[in-house]
């Protein structure tokens, strides 16, 4: 599913918020969450998961074309951890 997808189904299931406005409000929501986690805090949606960012060390890595090592410096990652409930509906076993 793509954002415009997301904004599609967002018209069609309410029928007060037009495309503009539904896109408008997802825009909002994603830029929130970025800049949360750029502030280095934690995003959590009750039933839904949490947003966060982790740290990533240092690493020697490889040229995928020359095989030379090359060092990796280390940086900070989004990670994404579903809630219970995601779980839950996700699972189709």
């Amino acid at each position: 599913m793509t954002k415009a997808d997301l904004v599609e189904r967002i018209c069609a299931k309410t029928d007060t918020v037009n495309k503009k406005q539904a896109e408008a409000v997802v825009n909002s929501l994603f830029e929130c969450i970025i800049d949360a986690l750029e502030d280095g805090d934690k995003v959590e949606l009750r039933g839904f998961g949490s947003f966060k960012t982790r740290e990533r060390g240092p690493r020697e890595g490889r040229n995928p074309k020359t095989g030379d090592k090359v060092s990796v410096p280390s940086k900070r990652v989004p990670y994404f951890k579903p809630g219970k409930e995601l779980r839950e509906r996700v699972d189709l076993s």
